[in-house]
């Protein structure tokens, strides 16, 4: 077995590993809302949220975890973890220019209003999905990796979910725009933070970007989780009518790693305030 290949294995097996753990962990009894949690604002009826040892994959906090909810824009994690992975086997380059389809350019806000005709590179359309959550780059995206075809790539990505362990999780689009088919659970979104942690460190700090320039214009994000909590290095926010606020953080700090996952929050100042209350209680409890 040469180098290469081990390498990949040992990574197979590690997030493998993860994924048994958090699923043996976020499947027992109790993680039910205490006292921390509720001090911030009443729990809405989509509220779910996990707090994961990244480390060893034990759920440090759990509620609702493996309750069906509307990823919304944390979708663009996986639209982004597959992006990874077309940069690594060296189908894509961060220069290769994704193409903008007159389907791509109508798709609704959040977007930066690409038209039909134009080209965006890798690596902007990476950092525009992450600060500015673009549908319209994300479904570029998705059509130029999926052969032409959204729903391709949707198919792609549930498939890459299986393989991570995300049980629950199925996609139709690359954006997390409203598809009542579009569902996942606190759990595997945690387990596909976990994922990018650890398959892709070396692209792992476009999470970190909190703004992005394109054409010249300065975009800022909307991820005050970065700026809130003490030691926060990244991820994604999202929000949908229909699953209301939702945001993936991961924290490194005092040698402690911790992944948090908060869904169906009612005010994006109520979703930010309830992970650094978790972060604040959980992350000492990690390994």
């Amino acid at each position: 077995m040469t180098a290469g290949v081990w390498a990949r294995a040992r990574c197979s097996l590690s997030m493998l590993m993860v994924a048994l753990v958090v699923s043996a962990c976020a499947s027992s009894p109790g993680g039910s809302i205490d006292e921390t949690v509720t001090a911030i604002a009443p729990t809405t009826s989509k509220y779910a949220a996990i707090v994961v040892d990244a480390k060893s994959g034990k759920m440090l906090y759990g509620a609702n975890v493996n309750e069906l909810r509307y990823p919304a824009s944390l979708t663009k994690m996986m639209t982004l973890y597959l992006m990874f992975e077309a940069l690594d086997q060296g189908r894509i380059t961060r220069d290769t220019l994704i193409p903008v389809s007159a389907n791509a350019a109508r798709r609704p806000p959040s977007k930066i209003g690409l038209k039909a005709g134009q080209s965006i590179p890798v690596d902007t359309a990476i950092r525009v999905l992450v600060v500015k959550s673009a549908n319209d780059v994300a479904t570029a995206v998705a059509e130029f990796l999926g052969n032409g075809s959204e729903a391709r790539f949707a198919q792609m990505m549930t498939s890459k979910a299986r393989s991570l362990g995300m049980s629950r999780t199925t996609f139709k689009n690359a954006s997390g725009l409203p598809d009542k088919g579009q569902v996942t659970t606190a759990t595997d979104m945690a387990r596909l933070s976990i994922a990018l942690r650890r398959k892709y460190p070396h692209y792992y700090g476009y999470f970190r970007q909190t703004e992005v320039t394109v054409a010249g214009r300065t975009i800022k994000g909307h991820n005050k989780a970065l700026k809130m909590i003490p030691g926060a290095d990244g991820l994604k926010t999202g929000y949908t009518r229909a699953s209301g606020f939702n945001l993936a953080t991961s924290v490194r700090r005092g040698g402690k790693s911790v992944v948090g996952v908060v869904m169906g929050e009612d005010k994006a100042k109520i979703r930010d305030a309830r992970m650094a209350q978790l972060m604040a209680a959980y992350v000492t409890r990690a390994k």
